[in-house]
C-alpha cells in the first residue's frame, strides 16, 4: 500500500504531463487546415508543386517516427532521464522551422525547395518531441490506473489543443476573405495557374502583405505556446527509471526488439483495429468542411460545425475515462466508436438541415473522443503484456509508441490520397462557388458510407484483441509480483554484500 501511494501522481503532475501533448496537436491542426490554402493563395505556388510539398511532407513525417524510435532506444539515461532531453533540445529548433514554414521568401526561384525543406524539417523535429513524449507514459508511474488517469488528462488537453490551434489560426487570418469563382465553366476551360492568376488580380499588394503578416503573427503565437508547454512539461514531470523492472545486463538491439514487438499478437491486433477506425475518422475530418460547404450549402458555418465537433470531444473525454474504468476498455471501444454510425448515415440520407448538421457534429465529437482516448489508454496494457512474455527484454517502449504513431500517420496519408484522387476523378472545381453533382455524391461517400464501413471493419478486428479487463488485471498482478520478487532479491543481495564488507 505504501508503494502504491508512492506511485500515485498528483493532479499537478498529471496536468503538467498533459500540457506537453498540446504543441503537437496545435501545430498539426493549424497545418492541416490552413497550409494548403496558404501555399496556393498566399505563397502563390502552382497547385502541382503545392501537392508535392504536402505529400512528401506527410510521407516523411511517417518515416521519421520509427527512425526517432530507433535513436531513442539507443539513448542512454541522463540525470534528466532518457526521453526528456529529446523533448527539450528539439523544441527551439522545431519552433524556428515552424515559423519559417509560414514565411514567404523574396526569391523568384527556390520557393518550392524552401517550403519542402522546412516542412520536412519541422516534421522531423516535432517527431523528436512527440515520440518520446508518447513513450513517457510508461515512465511517469508503474501503476496502470495512474497511467490511465494521466492519459485521460492528456487526451483532454490534446483535444483542447486542436480547438486552440483552429481558433488561433482562424481568428488571426480569418479576416482574409478569398472570393470564389462563380462560373465552374470558367475554371474548366482554363488551367489552375490561370485561375489563380485571375483570382490574385482582385487583391492589391498591400492586402497580400497584410495576409502574409497575419500568417506570421499566428505562427509566432503558436510557437510561443509550443515553448511554454515544453517548459511546463519539463518543470512538472519527472521521468522515473525502471530500476525495479526485470532487466537483463545487455539490452536487446533495436532490430531484435522490433522483431519481438511486431511478433507480439495483441499489439498487431490493436494496431489493425485502430488502423481502420482511425482512417474512418480521418476521412470524416478531412472532408467534413468541404461537405458542409458544397453538399450541405453551409459555406459560412463549417468553422462553427468543426468547433462543435472539437468541443463535444473535449467535454466527453472525462465520461469515456469513467466508462472504461467502470465497464472496461474493450467495451468502451465498441460503444464509443459505434455511436457515430447512425448519425453518419442520417447526415447523408436526410436533406440539408443546419440543426441536424450540428447534431451530427456533436455525436461525431463524442465518438472522436473515444477514438482519441482509447488507443493511448490500451497501448500500456499491450506493453505490460509484452514485458510478462519477454521478461529479459527491456527498453522497447519507444518502439511500441513510435510505430503506432507511424501507422496513424500512414492512415492520414492514405485518407488524404483517397480524398484527393476521388474528388479529382469526380471533377472537383478549384475555387468554385458550387460543385458538380458527382463531387457532392463523392463527398457523401467520403463522410458517410466509407467511414461507416471502416468503423465496422475495425470493430470486427477488435473481436480478436485478447486483452480484456480480466486479462489486464491478471497481468497487473503478475507484474507486481515480479517487481516485488526483484526488489526482495535486490535487498537480499545488498544485505549479503553488507555482511561481507
Amino acid at each position: 500500500r505504501l508503494q502504491e501511494n508512492r506511485e500515485r501522481l498528483s493532479v499537478c503532475s498529471k496536468l503538467c504531463y498533459a500540457v506537453g501533448g498540446a504543441p503537437y496537436q496545435i501545430t498539426g491542426c493549424a497545418l492541416g487546415f490552413f497550409l494548403q490554402i496558404y501555399l496556393l493563395d498566399v505563397a502563390q505556388l502552382d497547385p502541382f508543386y503545392a501537392s508535392i510539398i504536402l505529400f512528401v511532407g506527410r510521407a516523411w513525417d511517417a518515416v521519421t517516427d520509427p527512425m526517432v524510435g530507433f535513436f531513442i532506444s539507443k539513448s542512454s539515461w541522463t540525470r534528466f532521464g532518457r526521453l526528456m532531453p529529446w523533448i527539450i533540445f528539439s523544441t527551439p529548433f522545431g519552433v524556428i522551422s515552424y515559423i519559417l514554414i509560414w514565411f514567404v521568401p523574396d526569391i523568384s526561384k527556390g520557393q518550392v525547395m524552401w517550403y519542402l525543406v522546412f516542412y520536412c524539417l519541422f516534421q522531423t523535429l516535432v517527431t523528436c518531441f512527440h515520440v518520446p513524449y508518447s513513450a513517457l507514459t510508461m515512465f511517469i508511474s508503474r501503476e496502470q490506473s495512474e497511467r490511465d488517469s494521466a492519459t485521460a488528462y492528456r487526451m483532454t488537453v490534446e483535444v483542447l489543443g486542436t480547438v486552440l490551434g483552429t481558433a488561433i489560426q482562424g481568428q488571426i487570418v480569418g479576416k482574409v476573405d478569398t472570393p470564389c469563382i462563380e462560373s465552374p465553366l470558367f475554371i474548366g476551360m482554363t488551367n489552375s495557374s490561370v485561375a489563380l492568376e485571375e483570382l490574385n488580380m482582385t487583391h492589391d499588394t498591400e492586402s497580400l502583405t497584410d495576409t502574409r503578416n497575419a500568417y506570421m503573427i499566428a505562427a509566432g503565437v503558436i510557437g510561443g505556446l509550443y515553448i511554454l508547454c515544453a517548459l511546463i512539461l519539463w518543470a512538472g514531470v519527472r521521468e522515473k527509471r525502471e530500476s525495479s523492472e526485470l532487466q537483463s545486463d545487455e539490452p536487446v538491439s533495436f532490430f531484435q526488439g522490433l522483431k519481438l514487438v511486431m511478433n507480439h499478437g495483441p499489439y498487431i491486433k490493436l494496431i489493425a483495429g485502430f488502423l481502420f477506425t482511425s482512417l474512418a475518422f480521418m476521412l470524416l475530418e478531412g472532408n467534413f468542411a468541404l461537405f458542409c460547404t458544397y453538399t450541405l450549402g453551409f459555406r459560412n458555418e463549417f468553422q462553427n460545425v468543426l468547433l462543435a465537433i472539437m468541443l463535444s470531444a473535449t467535454l466527453t473525454i472525462p465520461f469515456w475515462q469513467w466508462f472504461l474504468t467502470r465497464f472496461g476498455k474493450k467495451r468502451a471501444v465498441y460503444v464509443g466508436i459505434s455511436s457515430a454510425i447512425p448519425f453518419l448515415i442520417m447526415v447523408a440520407v436526410l436533406d440539408s438541415n443546419l440543426i441536424m448538421t450540428y447534431t451530427v457534429a456533436v455525436a461525431a465529437g463524442i465518438s472522436v473522443a473515444a477514438a482519441f482516448l482509447l488507443p493511448w489508454s490500451m497501448l500500456p496494457d499491450v506493453v505490460d503484456d509484452f514485458k510478462l512474455q519477454h521478461p529479459t527484454s527491456h527498453g522497447h517502449e519507444a518502439i511500441f509508441f513510435s510505430f503506432y504513431v507511424f501507422f496513424t500517420k500512414f492512415t492520414s496519408g492514405v485518407s488524404l490520397g483517397i480524398s484527393t484522387l476521388s474528388l479529382d476523378f469526380a471533377g472537383y472545381q478549384t475555387r468554385g462557388c458550387s460543385q458538380p453533382r458527382a463531387v457532392n455524391f463523392t463527398l457523401k461517400m467520403l463522410v458517410s458510407a466509407a467511414p461507416v464501413s471502416l468503423i465496422l471493419l475495425g470493430l470486427l478486428l477488435f473481436k480478436l484483441y485478447p486483452i480484456d479487463e480480466e486479462k489486464r488485471k491478471k497481468n497487473k498482478k503478475a507484474l507486481q509480483d515480479l517487481r516485488e520478487e526483484s526488489n526482495s532479491s535486490s535487498e537480499s543481495d545488498n544485505t549479503e554484500l553488507a555482511s561481507i564488507v
